[in-house]
């Protein structure tokens, strides 16, 4: 959510920001913004007035009386009891508008950084660096699928029987494959100097509504019936939400916090749900980042996140790339956002293993997360990053360290997570 002040003060930046995003449609709705915030400033000056000349009549009331005047007390005394009436209508009115304001300023995109490509999807992202040789093997890459089923790694069937379309049972040295990355994740985090963290797996909804958009809320979230709870779709969810309505200690700033959760989202839309494969389910874990910092540090810190994640998959011999998403990609909380992608050899192309964002103060101001300064406390920035999602990961993983026999090898650094294992052998 951005600060009213930038309507008040530049509507037209708001305005041409929303034009570069391709969402024409929201224009009226900065001046509906507009014209609300006026009427709001008027009601609560009234409102205000009414106050000061109920306490200035009230303050009176006791002096009249000690002076023996209760006729002129009981006079005033009504004028304050019709004060209250005009004051309580006018409050109500107050209100009303400020939630009209709040409800169209939620919907507002959030000012982009002047970086940001412009394009209408992600047709029109822009690459930005590529890391590692994308190799293609002389031998035929399997679907990952069939990489995990000659490792007796993979049970669907049972899983469909249990659960459903778009859940799946990881079995074997694939199941130990995928532990030992997530392992290996958190740790490399840690050795980066962020606190690790297991978060609480269910939210609030306004802690929901805090995080994302109103749209990204009803595409991806689970609700638990009968509660006031969501199943989290990333942990960066409940992890920003932690500092919900804190004042942070300046000095105690940036806070920087890796965490581990699984994930639950509908994936409904156009994309469906994979029958035989693991890219696409309801269901995966992440191990993820988030930084909460000084305005005038979080595009330094974008660019460490991003690194982190492109140094990750290189220790474990997977090519990436990175891919800058344009204005009519980017969500609308957020001022710059890149993606991490991993070679398929298999595909011979590149898929999003990651996400990087910074979101500026949007998600402070919802929740109230601020610090105190020379000039007053003010809204923080809160940023978010992917360090490894799986089992998308894994897929990427299983494809640039496959052999022609089927075997897996191991690199280096993730064999102190499968007890010292180099290879492993397929089962069939």
């Amino acid at each position: 959510m951005i600060d009213i002040k930038l309507i008040r003060e530049n509507k037209e930046l708001v305005k041409e920001n929303i034009k570069k995003k391709f969402q024409d449609h929201k224009l009226v709705i900065v001046d509906e913004v507009e014209e609300l915030d006026k009427k709001a400033r008027e009601v609560k000056g009234q409102a205000d007035a009414l106050r000061a000349k109920r306490n200035e009549l009230s303050a009176s009331i006791g002096t009249l009386m000690r002076e023996g005047k209760k006729e002129e007390a009981e006079g005033i005394k009504q004028e304050v009891v019709e004060i209250n009436e005009k004051l309580t209508s006018i409050e109500e009115e107050e209100t009303k508008l400020n939630t009209d304001i709040k409800e169209r300023m939620m919907v507002i995109p959030n000012i982009m950084d002047d970086s940001v490509p412009i394009g209408k999807d992600d047709s029109e992202n822009v690459e930005n660096e590529k890391f590692g040789e994308p190799v293609v093997p002389k031998f035929e890459v399997p679907y990952h699928a069939d990489i995990i089923a000659r490792l007796n790694g993979i049970d669907k069937e049972s899983a469909g029987r249990t659960s459903g379309n778009g859940f799946y049972y990881l079995m074997g040295d694939v199941a130990r494959i995928h532990s030992a990355m997530l392992s290996y994740a958190r740790d490399f985090m840690i050795n980066k100097g962020f606190t690790y963290c297991i978060p609480p797996f269910m939210i609030r909804s306004d802690v929901v509504t805090g995080v994302m958009s109103f749209e990204e809320m009803d595409a991806m979230m689970y609700k638990i019936e009968g509660e006031d709870l969501f199943l989290i779709g990333t942990s960066e969810h409940s992890m920003i939400g932690k500092f919900k309505g804190e004042l942070l200690k300046k000095e105690n700033l940036p806070y920087t916090m890796t965490s581990y959760s699984p994930c639950f989202r509908k994936e409904v839309g156009s994309h469906g749900i994979e029958e035989r494969g693991v890219y696409r389910v309801h269901q995966f874990e992440k191990q993820e980042m988030i930084v909460i910092c000084e305005p005038e540090d979080s595009m330094d810190w974008y660019n460490k996140m991003w690194n982190y994640t492109v140094e990750f998959f290189r220790s474990l011999d997977i090519p990436v790339r990175t891919l800058e998403c344009c204005s009519g990609d980017l969500a609308d909380l957020k001022v710059k956002s890149c993606d991490v992608e991993a070679w398929s050899p298999r595909q011979k192309k590149y898929f999003e293993v990651g996400s990087c964002s910074t979101l500026g103060d949007a998600q402070a101001r919802r929740l109230g997360i601020r610090t105190k300064g020379e000039n007053g406390s003010y809204y923080l920035h809160t940023l978010n990053n992917t360090v490894l999602a799986t089992p998308r990961g894994l897929i990427a993983f299983l494809e640039n360290n496959v052999e022609e026999d089927g075997s897996i090898k191991i690199p280096e650094a993730l064999r102190p997570y499968m007890g010292g294992v180099e290879v492993v052998m397929p089962k069939k």
